[in-house]
């Protein structure tokens, strides 16, 4: 049978074969032009025809035997390129013969012969490249220049080896070197379209003085003094060279020689133990940021940046050299911010750049080194959680936050630091405009740069003054008061900048704050004086914070988000607070954890009534979950005695009540209160060693469920669980553990009886809470009651028979899966329809 697609489909494919015959159409008829044109041109002409065009065969089919071909021609190689190929192949062997001529054959020759034959071959190679540039073979001419330079170098090593053999190797390398530079540089300018011998004489300029400080065995500060006057000189070229090869290898030699000669100077600077030590390397350092400086105009910023740091490091070499080694980072930071005032000297812009960036660095360097004993004065307090009010700690500040074995003598100017990099970086934040008009075009920061220093000053002001007890080795108490008072203060100061608007500056003032109260609540743990005054002290200070949030003086065009989650979360904190001071109360009284519990309560019940007074407002979700939290250590403490308990999870059910009053959160507190009602009168029942709840859940039962029905009578839409649900459960959960306790028969069977009749009333009257509840225990007793019985024959049966049923299970649910999972959609439509 033949297949007819539908219509459309038909018409489509139709459709796409029209396209196809009207593309091959035209791409013929583009041939045939050609063929024609080419048929009228004249026969000589014919070979410098133009190419036939090429038509890719249309998509989809394949190419026809009329078609163009579709392959465009392999491009020829490029002539140039494959000239300057043989070139340089050919310069390379020429050179490898020259090398072992003078090696290796150089002893068959006499030393005329000798003289004689290098001399010919360099001379040639020296003056043919002047006769090619005339003809234009100008790459032949660089070959045959590259090979001069190369025998040159050949005559160099012949001379000292025929001539001078007694002279020192590095003395006669150094003179010949020097020579070679010189010889190149002439040469290159004497035949100017020679594009190789001027980067040659560069590189050749690099050694002279280098290898004559390693002939003269020199000492270190020769050896930087000499990298240093050939950095002078790569400087020189790289400004006023001409060409970019010549720029770019003077370049390159200045950052080789300049950095190494920096770099010894520096080390022996920093190893200097007196001033006038310190003397002569600080002078070869400022002689390098001299280099730096007047190559940054043509180099890079980073040259710029090294100049400044050379600077620093000059000047405050020889003021360190009789300083204090705690007190060397003030000596770089303050010499760093003293270079800032380079920025107005005549030195161009990258120069003024450079030394701005090199001025951060060194901050930022000095700010490095300034923070592990801040690190180690915020984490060091998390040891007292081991010994809570075991007494003031020996040692006082540092013994209190573990810093006791640092180096403080090295370490006593940290404070000093970070407070005044705090101090300059917020003036220039309050001064932002008149700073950028000082600097001029040498300061062009982005649109970021001001948040960013804004953000920056309070962290480091915060964390110097954080470090200062235990840098100035304050007492324990001393030590808890600064870092209290200065928790408050930078909550105040958090505070004030979300009123002002100044997010940022806010935001990062609320994060130290935080960090700074956790770091004195865990300070204040050592002593129970501590303790109440900490915690009492940070519970004003959050509500006064969140109450001062409430009433924003900088009217905002949109909503900000901002000031009330922090005020949400001062809120919060407020409340754990109050927590550990309800515990510490406790705690005083001598009362023991289960009898102190019901203490804690009060929290709770305090944010109960906050919730009620702001109703709807941001703050009062969060403050009555977090009151609530406070609730679960109570429960904690009092688990090791069930009467308090019971009375404790009572006084939960009565605040959650009292919340449930509420309609916005009537629909969890209901039934949270239901479900710790009832828990707390099971336990209340263990606690008192009933055997027979029943005696006691039942009228309760009852009575809710008369109360159950008159509601379903008047709201005919009231669901099964609000009205039935706490009733059943009081009894059913109940008698269901004490029927798996209970080895006798009756009240397993009772109880049975019972859950199948409410189950079977559930599925009559399409009740959900009936269903699901007797359902759930009927299921639960039959498996008490069916588990010796399957023990046994589990036990008598042979141990692959599991395995083969489990096997046997999943191979018939797999099979029916589709069907398994329609059954089970069906059932819990089922369930969602019953009330």
């Amino acid at each position: 049978m033949e297949h007819l697609p539908p219509p459309a489909e038909e018409l489509a494919l139709l459709d796409h074969e029209l396209a196809g015959l009207d593309l091959r159409r035209s791409q013929l008829l583009h041939r045939r032009a050609w063929l024609l044109s080419v048929l009228r041109t004249p026969g000589p002409l014919l070979a410098a025809s133009p190419p036939a065009p090429s038509f890719p065969p249309p998509a989809g089919r394949p190419p026809t035997p009329f078609a163009a071909p579709g392959r465009p021609p392999v491009p020829a190689v490029r002539t140039r390129g494959a000239q300057n190929a043989l070139l340089v192949l050919g310069g390379l062997l020429l050179t490898i013969a020259a090398i072992a001529f003078t090696l290796v054959g150089w002893g068959q020759l006499g030393i005329g012969g000798r003289s004689a034959v290098l001399a010919t071959v360099t001379a040639a190679a020296l003056a043919a490249p002047a006769v090619l540039l005339r003809r234009g073979l100008s790459s032949t001419a660089e070959s045959l220049a590259a090979l001069a330079s190369a025998l040159m170098v050949l005559d160099a090593y012949a001379l000292h080896e025929v001539a001078l053999p007694g002279t020192s190797g590095l003395g006669f390398a150094a003179a010949a070197s020097a020579v070679l530079a010189v010889l190149w540089a002439g040469y290159g300018l004497l035949l100017g379209g020679l594009r190789l011998p001027l980067p040659a004489a560069v590189l050749g300029a690099q050694l002279p003085l280098l290898l004559w400080a390693w002939a003269e065995r020199a000492d270190v500060l020769v050896f930087a003094g000499a990298l240093l006057a050939t950095a002078a000189l790569d400087c020189v070229i790289a400004v006023r060279g001409k060409g970019i090869a010549v720029r770019v290898t003077a370049g390159s030699g200045l950052w080789v020689t300049g950095g190494a000669g920096l770099l010894l100077a520096l080390v022996k600077s920093l190893v200097a133990d007196a001033p006038a030590g310190a003397v002569a390397p600080g002078a070869l350092l400022l002689a390098g940021a001299a280099i730096a400086l007047c190559g940054a105009r043509r180099a890079p910023a980073a040259v710029a940046v090294a100049g400044g740091l050379a600077v620093v490091a000059g000047v405050a070499g020889v003021v360190v050299a009789g300083v204090p080694g705690g007190w060397v980072v003030p000596v770089y930071l303050l010499c760093g911010a003293a270079l800032l005032a380079g920025v107005r000297a005549p030195l161009g812009r990258p120069a003024g750049q450079g030394l701005v960036w090199a001025s951060g660095v060194v901050a930022a360097g000095s700010v490095l080194f300034s923070l592990p004993p801040v690190v180690v004065s915020l984490t060091g307090p998390v040891v007292q959680l081991g010994r809570v009010w075991s007494g003031a700690p020996h040692g006082g500040a540092r013994g209190a936050t573990g810093a006791a074995g640092l180096p403080w003598t090295e370490m006593a100017s940290a404070p000093v630091v970070l407070l005044v990099v705090a101090a300059v970086l917020g003036l220039a934040y309050r001064s932002w405009e008149g700073v950028l008009r000082w600097a001029g075009p040498a300061l062009s920061p982005g649109p970021s740069a001001r948040g960013a220093v804004g953000v920056t000053a309070p962290v480091l002001g915060w964390a110097g003054l954080a470090v200062l007890p235990a840098a100035l080795d304050a007492s324990y108490a001393v030590a808890v008061s600064v870092q209290l008072v200065l928790a408050a203060a930078v909550f105040a100061v958090a505070v004030v900048g979300l009123r002002r608007g100044t997010t940022g500056v806010a935001l990062t003032a609320s994060v130290c704050g935080a960090v700074g109260a956790v770091d004195v609540t865990l300070l204040s743990l050592s002593t129970e004086a501590a303790t109440y005054a900490v915690f009492g002290t940070l519970l004003v200070a959050l509500v006064a914070a969140a109450v001062a949030l409430e009433v924003p003086v900088v009217p905002a065009s949109r909503p900000d988000r901002v000031p009330a989650a922090v005020q949400a979360v001062a809120a919060c904190a407020a409340v754990l607070c109050a927590v550990v001071l309800a515990g510490a109360c406790g705690a005083s009284l001598g009362l023991a954890a289960h009898r102190a519990a019901p203490l804690l309560l009060a929290v709770p019940a305090v944010t109960v009534l906050l919730g009620a007074r702001l109703k709807a407002h941001a703050v009062a979700l969060p403050v009555e979950l977090t009151g609530a939290a406070a609730a679960l250590p109570a429960v904690g403490m009092a688990v090791g005695d069930l009467p308090f308990l019971a009375l404790v999870l009572a006084l939960c059910a009565v605040l959650a009540a009292g919340t449930a009053l509420r309609p916005e959160r009537r629909p969890v507190a209901g039934y949270l209160a239901t479900a710790l009602f009832v828990t707390a009168s099971w336990v209340r029942l263990s606690a008192s060693g009933v055997s027979s709840p029943e005696a006691y859940t039942l009228p309760v039962t009852v009575a809710a469920l008369v109360i159950g029905v008159l509601r379903r009578r008047r709201d005919p839409a009231a669901s099964s669980w609000t009205a039935y649900g706490a009733a059943l459960a009081a009894t059913l959960l109940p008698s269901l553990l004490a029927a798996w306790a209970d080895p006798h028969w009756l009240r397993p069977l009772l109880l049975g009886a019972a859950a199948l009749l409410i189950t079977l009333l559930g599925a009559r009257w399409r009740l959900q809470a009936l269903l699901v509840l007797g359902g759930a225990v009927l299921a639960l007793d039959a498996l008490h009651e069916l588990a010796p019985y399957v023990v046994q024959v589990v036990g008598a049966m042979p141990r692959w028979v599991a395995p083969a049923l489990a096997g046997a299970l999943l191979l018939a649910v797999g099979a029916t899966y589709e069907k398994r999972l329609r059954d089970a959609r069906r059932l819990r439509d089922a369930l969602g329809r019953m009330r």
